[in-house]
């Protein structure tokens, strides 16, 4: 996992929904930006949506910018290309750009390993929090309640130090390229 601190690795990618290249610079938030890594087919993910939209809506208007980007491989797993990928967030509401990694390289800059990974970095853009959304997995019975995530954003908004221990997100593993 990144460490704490790190500054956010700087990207350009292609936005899925509005069809035109976003960069970090672009998209970052006054106060934060919580940096997401799904795909379209991963149960984990798909388990998450309606929370990520519900959190998107909620902490945009607290100056806090959410971005998700795909980093699957297309050909071997077409339903995370940029067409499903639009059509995707476009029936879910995503209230936030879904950019599309096509070279893999972002996840590798920031180490993600999974989808759902969420990166959380300041308005500096260093990293306060890397982990999970909650406890809630699909079939465990826990409520999807964001607690980790909504505590870590919460601390950052009142700049306060998050003290809580940062467990690393479950999901389904990022589908990478073979080379």
């Amino acid at each position: 996992m990144l460490p704490l601190g790190t500054e956010a690795p700087r990207f350009e990618l292609w936005d899925s929904v509005s069809n035109s290249m976003k960069t970090l610079n672009n998209l970052q938030g006054s106060k934060g930006t919580l940096v997401l890594f799904i795909c379209n087919h991963c149960p984990f993910v798909i388990h998450i949506n309606k929370a990520l939209v519900a959190l998107a809506n909620e902490v945009q208007t607290k100056g806090i910018s959410m971005v998700a980007i795909s980093s699957n491989d297309a050909k071997a797993y077409p339903q995370d290309g940029p067409d499903a990928m639009k059509s995707h967030a476009k029936k879910l509401n995503y209230p936030f750009p879904y950019l599309y990694d096509e070279t893999q390289l972002v996840a590798k800059a920031y180490d993600a390993a999974c989808t759902p990974d969420f990166y959380l970095f300041d308005a500096n853009l260093k990293l306060t929090y890397r982990g999970q959304l909650d406890d809630s997995r699909p079939g465990n019975g826990l409520p999807i309640d964001g607690n980790d995530l909504k505590h870590a954003i919460q601390c950052l908004i009142e700049i306060n130090t998050n003290t809580r221990h940062q467990k690393p997100s479950i999901g389904c593993n990022i589908k990478w390229k073979n080379n």
